[in-house]
C-alpha cells in the first residue's frame, strides 16, 4: 500500500510593523556613479517602519535612496533616507534608516487618524464640549471597547504640539538632506538644480586638457564635481565627487573657467548648486 506524499509546510516571514494602505504620489533619489537621479513611483503602503512602492526606475537590494512623500490631510511631508529591500517589477520595499521621532510619530498620526472611527462629539451639562476618541483593544466580540475622553482644549495642544514638533523635523531634515550627496558645498539660495537643466544653460565652455600621465597610464572615465553657481553665472566653488585622481585637477581647472546664463528665481538671479560631470576617453 503506498503512502500518499507529505506536503512540505512553507512558513511566510511577517512583518513586525503593520502596513497600511495608501496611495499617494512618492519622489526618491539614488546616487548613480555619485550623480544624484531623480525617480518618480507612488506609495502603495507605510508603516512607520518603511514603505512599499511602484517606482519608475531600478534598483537594488541594499542601496541607500532618499524618499519624499505628503500623506492625505498632513500639512508636512516625509523626509527619509531608506535602504531598499527589495525589487520586483517595479514594485519594492523600502525601510526607513535613521527615522527621526519627529517623523515616525507624523506616521503614527496619520495611521491612527486613517484607521479609527469618527469622532463622536458629547456635550456636558457643566463643562466644555469633549471629544471622544474610540479606542479599540483586541478582544473578543463582545467585549465592550474602551474609550479614551480628551478634552477639545486638550486635542488642539495635542495637534499643535506635532505640528511645531513636525516643523522641527523638517528643519532638521533638511539641514541633513545633502548628506547622501555626501556634503556637497552650499550655496546662500540652498537651491538645487539638476544637472542637464545647467547643462543646457551653458554659454562658454572650456574643453579639459588630457592630462599627459593620465593618457599615459591609460587612465579614463568620468569625473564628478559639485558646483556653486554664482548670480552672475560664473563658477563660484568646486568640490570633487569621483574620478581618478590624474583627471580631476584638469577637470576643476576647466570647469572653473565656464560661463552659465544666470539662473532666476522670483524675478532675480540666485546662487545655485549643481553636479556637473566631464568625461575623459582616450579615443
Amino acid at each position: 500500500m503506498s503512502a500518499a506524499p507529505a506536503m512540505a509546510l512553507i512558513e511566510t516571514p511577517r512583518r513586525a510593523f503593520a502596513r497600511h494602505p495608501v496611495n499617494v504620489p512618492l519622489d526618491l533619489i539614488v546616487l548613480r556613479s555619485g550623480v544624484p537621479e531623480n525617480l518618480p513611483g507612488r506609495c502603495t503602503d507605510i508603516s512607520d517602519a518603511g514603505v512599499g512602492a511602484v517606482v519608475a526606475g531600478e534598483l537594488v537590494a541594499g542601496q541607500h535612496v532618499a524618499v519624499e512623500l505628503r500623506l492625505p490631510d498632513v500639512g508636512v511631508p516625509v523626509r527619509a533616507r531608506a535602504l531598499v529591500r527589495y525589487q520586483s517589477r517595479l514594485r519594492c520595499g523600502l525601510e526607513f534608516v535613521g527615522l527621526s521621532v519627529e517623523q515616525r510619530e507624523m506616521i503614527r498620526y496619520w495611521i491612527y487618524r486613517a484607521t479609527s472611527q469618527p469622532l463622536a462629539f458629547k456635550k456636558d451639562r457643566d463643562a466644555a464640549p469633549k471629544i471622544e476618541v474610540p479606542v479599540v483593544v483586541a478582544a473578543p466580540v463582545l467585549r465592550a471597547k474602551r474609550r479614551i475622553r480628551i478634552g477639545r482644549s486638550g486635542f488642539y495642544l495635542l495637534v499643535a504640539c506635532m505640528l511645531v514638533l513636525a516643523g522641527l523635523g523638517w528643519w532638521q531634515w533638511q539641514k541633513s538632506w545633502n548628506e547622501l550627496e555626501k556634503g556637497e558645498p552650499g550655496g546662500e539660495s540652498g537651491l538645487r538644480v539638476p544637472p542637464e537643466n545647467m547643462e543646457k544653460r551653458i554659454i562658454a565652455k572650456v574643453e579639459p586638457v588630457y592630462p599627459e600621465a593620465a593618457r599615459t597610464a591609460g587612465t579614463e572615465g568620468l569625473v564628478v564635481l559639485d558646483a556653486v553657481i554664482a548670480p552672475n553665472g560664473s563658477v563660484e566653488r568646486l568640490r570633487p565627487v569621483s574620478g581618478a585622481d590624474l583627471l580631476v585637477q584638469s577637470a576643476s581647472d576647466a570647469v572653473q573657467s565656464w560661463k552659465f546664463e544666470p539662473y532666476l528665481s522670483g524675478g532675480r538671479a540666485v546662487e545655485v548648486e549643481t553636479t556637473i560631470a566631464v568625461e575623459f576617453r582616450l579615443n
